[in-house]
């Protein structure tokens, strides 16, 4: 064998080899849930995420790493199995603000934003973003009361977390972007610190209960006042509207007396001395004295208005005088 053909057979040999590694190295797949960082001779060349089938050139020139584009889910100080927490570990202790100790742990759900970052940029980037997890929350708890961390406070608790996360993923550079932060449990660590605490909340949400029936009680005092006033200015407006009403009705009486005694001013001043003399003595029976005082004549007022109900129709006569005397001084 001539070493033509030993050079011959050696470049058949590669030529199956690049054909071989080709056929073997040269093509892979993107799932439409995926990802895939294209790198050549360890860079980065490009970012696919169109599905399908793709070529590239053969190992050791090209490779892919192909990275999910589902959301992860990080636990940061308890394991779980089966949907529940079953252990905490190390990192749940931590000491609140108003210096407490609690266990607190946490839920991260996370994505790769940045295939580069993700794989060149650290070389465990989980690793480094559990421990910003863990620090954002422990910063958090730190600068929070225990009441805030145990009750009514852990929306507000969860927001200062992720906002610090975010924050700290940033700065780091790993190609990981936070999708959600949960607060999974915050403890006591002792059966009878948390009975303890139980009956101070119990306390305190008694005492709130107390002072909203107290705010209720008084409100509705304040609206029975108001009730009451408004009632009362009802009342005094209407009177106010009575009176000025009889005032000028009164008014509207002595103008119509007065033109009535610039007519007539005799029969007025003595249509008003009788009206007055009724008002006055309103069951008194009326007698009329001539200038001589001897004489007493009786006019009969009510015993007249008494015939004239159907008791009587002839009136009594006057008394020392005839009836015909008595008719002409009635007619006087």
């Amino acid at each position: 064998m001539t070493i033509k053909q030993l050079l011959a057979g050696f470049a058949s040999l590669i030529v199956i080899a690049v054909l071989a590694l080709f056929l073997v190295t040269g093509w892979y797949i993107v799932d439409e849930s995926e990802q895939a960082a294209l790198i050549t001779f360890g860079k980065v060349e490009e970012t696919v995420t169109e599905p399908g089938l793709k070529f590239k050139l053969p190992w050791p020139i090209q490779k892919v790493e192909i990275l999910s584009r589902g959301t992860y889910n990080l636990q940061v100080g308890y394991q779980e199995e089966g949907g529940e927490v079953v252990e905490f570990t190390n990192e749940a202790k931590m000491i609140t603000g108003d210096e407490f100790i609690v266990f607190a742990d946490l839920a991260v759900q996370w994505r790769i934003s940045d295939p580069e970052q993700f794989l060149f940029s650290t070389e465990k980037p989980e690793e480094v973003l559990y421990n910003a997890a863990s620090a954002s929350l422990r910063e958090v708890i730190g600068s929070s009361n225990i009441d805030d961390a145990l009750t009514d406070q852990r929306a507000e608790i969860e927001a200062k977390v992720f906002e610090n996360l975010v924050s700290l993923v940033e700065i780091y550079q790993i190609g990981i972007s936070i999708q959600d932060v949960k607060l999974q449990d915050v403890e006591l660590p002792t059966q009878e610190v948390r009975r303890a605490f139980t009956e101070v909340t119990d306390a305190r949400e008694e005492r709130l209960t107390k002072i909203n029936e107290a705010q209720k009680y008084e409100n509705q005092l304040i609206n029975e006042a108001e009730g009451e006033k408004d009632a009362i200015i009802s009342r005094a407006e209407g009177q106010k509207i009575e009176r000025v009403e009889r005032a000028r009705g009164d008014i509207a009486k002595f103008d119509a007396l007065f033109e009535e005694y610039q007519v007539n001013p005799d029969v007025t001043r003595q249509r008003l001395m009788l009206e007055t003399l009724e008002q006055i003595l309103p069951d008194t029976e009326i007698y009329i004295m001539d200038n001589n005082s001897d004489t007493i004549n009786y006019l009969p007022i009510r015993p007249i208005e008494r015939n004239n109900e159907g008791s009587s129709s002839n009136p009594p006569p006057l008394n020392n005088q005839s009836d015909d005397e008595g008719g002409e001084e009635n007619n006087e």
